[in-house]
């Protein structure tokens, strides 16, 4: 279903005299699977729209208000009563806009889902009709009933009081709702809704959705997976316990409920109904590319580590240039070339690495118990950053750090950037620590430099001016050398001599 045009927008147009046949919504709000899987992304998410004027901003307005130019006020202090009126003035104009340009507060990947629900089911509405289950546990304290999401599990969890019917549902007081990567949802489902009706989730219709996914990875979009699970009212009760704390301990490597449902505080992590698959389009800044090439002919090496999935991650690589002969790449030439994996590794130009393979050839090399001197120890790391052209996918934040550590013992000069606090000890690690201006402070104290526009393109820049001075600092001390030289030689024969 292609659901590119906002509903606000097609709104907007189909009141025109002459609608754009561009802004024409082929998708029907109505629909009961449609519906579902808005409710489950709004009750599946945190993300809400939120703006919050700068005083920089105020002072904007201020200037434009006066009619005067912004450097003019650069030195006057507004006052209380003027920062608040602009403030609010700012607040209310940000309303008027649509809802794909209004700020939003919380998880960069959930504003592009925020901004699309919006126009089709009010987000604040719906939260506050079904909230997320808060129960006192032994101590009397409110607990939270909600995983939040990290890049180990790759998933975040909620437990909303229902009290009613879901979209396309069965009536419950409370449902779980999952949203994160397809491969950690999948695999959590027996069920899917098609029709508004939950069916068996076989495996004809499995492979399906993961070939759906494949197709949107190999556009370069990212993929979100939601599901729900009706919990049954009779021991699912709103005084239940829910363990949202320890859950790894009994739901995160189990195959099915049955193996924890008798354990206390345990609640259905597996045999859940797919609800829907969301793929975001976030294509890269422009003349990243070209930065890459830049790169690559002055002698700079680009690797990708990215959260994203092997087939989104590769697609986006191919778009900036960091994989320029896709048809030279291990995967390649392993699956579609069929040759032998050592045939592949020797002949690819390229290798895009998934984070869980990293993960088990680590558990691999300590069962061996290999020491950190031994030269064996991180061989298979060494060997996918020899390549000319590496991507690592689906990495955790540990792993990040792996990476760094690897570079750095092959002799390389390592910058790292990143934006999140879990980027922060590879960006504290490396040589060069970047941080994005609009990253989080523990990122910013971790670097040695920030980065302002949030743009790659600027430290390729800042690369090139810093070469250019340095190669003009040669110049100008062997030219004062040379023309310094035949003043002095005089003086020290005639010192000598």
């Amino acid at each position: 279903m292609d659901v590119s045009v906002n509903y606000q927008a097609h709104e907007r147009n189909a009141l025109k005299e002459k609608p754009d046949e561009k802004l024409v919504a082929e998708y029907d709000p109505k629909d009961p699977n449609f519906a579902a899987l808005v409710q489950a992304i709004i009750l599946g998410t945190y993300t809400i729209f939120n703006y919050d004027p700068t005083d920089d901003e105020a002072k904007q307005l201020y200037a434009r208000m006066k009619k005067v130019t912004v450097e003019s006020v650069l030195d006057y202090e507004l006052t209380p009563s003027e920062l608040k009126e602009m403030k609010a003035r700012l607040k209310v104009a940000e309303q008027s806009l649509l809802y794909t340009q209004r700020h939003c507060k919380g998880d960069a990947s959930e504003t592009g889902l925020v901004q699309f629900v919006q126009a089709v089911q009010d987000i604040p509405e719906t939260r506050n009709k079904y909230p997320t289950h808060v129960y006192k546990n032994d101590s009397g304290k409110d607990t939270e009933c909600l995983i939040p999401f990290s890049s180990d599990i790759k998933f975040n969890a909620f437990i909303r009081d229902m009290s009613g019917t879901t979209a396309g549902g069965t009536n419950s007081d409370l449902s779980l709702f999952l949203k994160g990567a397809p491969e950690r949802i999948l695999n959590r489902c027996s069920k899917i809704l098609i029709n508004g009706q939950e069916v068996d989730f076989t495996e004809e219709l499995k492979a399906e959705v993961e070939q759906a996914n494949k197709d949107f990875g190999a556009l370069g979009e990212r993929v979100l997976a939601f599901a729900r699970y009706t919990l049954p009212s009779d021991k699912y009760t709103k005084q239940y316990q829910f363990d949202v704390k320890t859950w790894k301990n009994w739901g995160l490597k189990a195959n099915s409920s049955a193996n924890y449902e008798s354990t206390d505080g345990s609640f259905p992590m597996h045999d859940l109904c797919l609800i829907g698959v969301v793929s975001l389009n976030d294509p890269p800044r422009t003349n990243v590319d070209l930065s890459v090439s830049k790169c690559r002919s002055a002698g700079i090496k680009v690797i990708m580590v990215t959260g994203d999935q092997p087939p989104t991650a590769a697609a986006i690589a191919e778009k900036v240039n960091i994989i320029k002969h896709p048809k030279m790449t291990y995967d390649y030439l392993k699956n579609q070339g069929g040759l032998s994996d050592a045939d592949a590794m020797a002949k690819s130009t390229g290798i895009v690495i998934h984070g869980d393979d990293l993960a088990k050839l680590q558990l691999e090399e300590e069962k061996k118990g290999l020491s950190d001197d031994d030269p064996q120890k991180g061989a298979f790391i060494q060997e996918w950053i020899a390549k000319p052209e590496v991507v690592f996918a689906r990495t955790t934040p540990s792993q990040k750090l792996i990476i760094v550590d690897a570079c750095q013992k092959a002799g390389h000069v390592v910058a790292v950037t990143g934006d999140g606090v879990n980027d922060s000890p590879a960006i504290k690690k490396a040589d060069i620590g970047i941080a994005m201006g609009s990253g989080s402070d523990v990122a910013k104290n971790a670097a040695d430099m920030l980065l302002l526009d949030d743009n790659f393109s600027s430290i390729v820049n800042g690369v090139e001016e810093g070469r250019l001075i340095f190669d003009n600092l040669k110049k100008s001390i062997a030219y004062t050398l040379s023309s310094n030289i035949p003043e002095i030689l005089p003086f020290i024969f005639f010192i000598l001599f």
